[in-house]
C-alpha cells in the first residue's frame, strides 16, 4: 500500500491512503489520525489501512480525492530517529580517492552511518532554504526505510521483518561546510540540513520483484534543472542491504517504531569520468561530489559547481510499466528568506 501526510491537521499531519497509480486518495482519521500513530500500532492498524488501498485500487471509496503531491509533507514530516548509512562504497572510495586516502579494510564489512537531524524534515515539493551558495550545496539521491520496534541486538533476519515502508530520499549535503567538522573528529551537525522524503512511503510488497534480499532493484532517477544527470540501479554495487544496515543500528540501542534509516547515495561502479555521465553512455551520478570526484581524480581539479539558488532537483523511481512508486521529489534552491 501507499501512505501519505496532508499538510493539515497539525505539525504531524493527516495520514491519507493513496491509491497505486498516485492519483487519488482518501484520508483515514477512524484507523490513525497521523503516520506515526499507524506505526505505533503497526500490526493492528495495517490490515486495515489495506483494506483502504484495495478499495481505493477497485474505484469503491465514493468520497477518494485527486492526489497532489503538492500538499502533502515529507510522510513523517519528523521522526524520533533518522540515522543515514553509506551501503554503496564506491561513493566513499570516488571521495576519499580524490583526496589521496587509501579506503580501510573495514569499510567492506562495518556500514558507515551517521545520526542525522529529524526533528524537522522538509516536503517533496518543498524549496531547499540555504543561507550561502558558497556553503556547496549538493543532493543526495537515497533511499531509505521505515522501522517498527526493535531490540537490542536485534540480527538482520529480525530487521528485515521490521520494514515497515520505504521513501525516496533528498538528503541535501553543505560540502564546504563538511571538512570543517569532520576534522573536529565528531562528525556532521551543521553541513546536513533538513532532508525531503518522496510523497508516498510505501510497503515493500509494492514493489513486487524489485524488492529482493532487502534491497531495491530499480533504477533511481535524478533530474537537474531539467535534464537527466542520474540513473544508477539501486540494487546494484549496494554493498550492505536494508537489513544489515537496521541491524547495525541496534548493536548497542533499541529501534522505535518511526525510525528512518537511509542507504546513503545510490552509487554504481563505473570506468571513467568519460564513461560514467548519462551523456557518454554511463548511468551517471545521485550527487554532484561524485562528478567532481571523477574531475578530481582524472584532470587534478573539480570543473563542476555545486548547486546555486535557482537549480532545481527531480528524484524518482519508475516501476517495470514506467509508472512511478513513489512519487517524485522535485525542489527549487533558494536563498533562506
Amino acid at each position: 500500500m501507499k501512505l501519505a501526510t496532508l499538510k493539515q491537521g497539525g505539525r504531524d499531519g493527516t495520514l491519507i491512503v493513496v491509491d497505486r497509480t498516485l492519483t487519488r486518495y482518501t484520508p483515514v482519521p477512524q484507523i490513525a489520525a497521523t503516520l506515526q500513530a499507524a506505526l505505533d500500532n503497526w500490526e493492528q492498524v495495517a490490515p486495515q489501512l489495506q483494506t483502504v488501498y484495495d478499495a481505493l485500487n477497485r474505484n469503491e471509496v465514493a468520497d477518494a480525492k485527486p492526489f497532489d503531491s503538492q500538499a502533502v509533507h515529507s510522510p513523517l514530516p519528523r521522526a524520533y530517529q533518522w540515522a543515514d548509512g553509506s551501503a554503496y562504497v564506491n561513493h566513499v572510495e570516488l571521495v576519499r580517492r580524490a583526496r589521496g586516502a587509501e579506503l580501510p579494510a573495514s569499510f567492506w564489512t562495518d556500514p558507515l552511518m551517521y545520526q542525522g537531524g529529524s526533528d524537522s524534515f522538509i516536503g517533496p515539493r518543498d524549496d531547499i532554504p540555504v543561507p550561502s551558495e558558497e556553503w556547496g550545496i549538493d543532493l543526495e539521491a537515497e533511499i531509505a526505510v521505515i522501522t517498527g520496534d526493535l531490540p537490542i541486538g536485534a540480527t538482520p533476519e529480525q530487521t528485515a521483518g521490521a520494514i515497515r515502508l520505504l521513501m525516496l530520499v533528498n538528503d541535501v549535503s553543505l560540502r564546504n561546510l563538511i571538512p570543517g567538522e569532520l576534522a573536529k573528529g565528531f562528525g556532521f551537525f551543521q553541513s546536513k540540513p533538513a532532508s525531503a522524503f518522496s510523497p508516498v512511503a510505501v510497503t515493500p510488497d509494492e514493489l513486487g520483484d524489485a524488492w529482493q534480499d532487502t534491497k531495491v532493484h530499480r533504477p533511481l532517477t535524478v533530474h537537474l534543472n531539467g535534464k537527466l544527470f542520474g540513473n544508477p540501479d539501486a540494487g546494484t554495487d549496494m554493498t550492505f542491504n536494508f537489513a544489515q544496515l537496521v541491524a547495525h543500528v541496534t548493536k548497542s540501542r533499541e529501534v522505535e517504531a518511526g525510525s528512518i534509516i537511509g542507504s546513503g547515495t545510490v552509487s554504481n561502479k563505473q570506468g571513467n569520468l568519460h564513461g560514467s555521465s548519462i551523456e557518454n553512455g554511463g548511468v551517471g551520478y545521485c550527487c554532484l561530489a561524485e562528478v567532481r570526484m571523477y574531475e578530481t581524480i582524472e584532470t587534478g581539479a573539480p570543473q563542476t559547481p555545486f548547486l546555486k539558488y535557482g537549480d532545481t532537483v527531480k528524484i524518482e523511481m519508475l516501476d517495470a510499466q514506467g509508472q512511478s512508486i513513489f512519487g517524485a521529489i522535485e525542489q527549487r534552491v533558494v536563498p533562506n528568506s
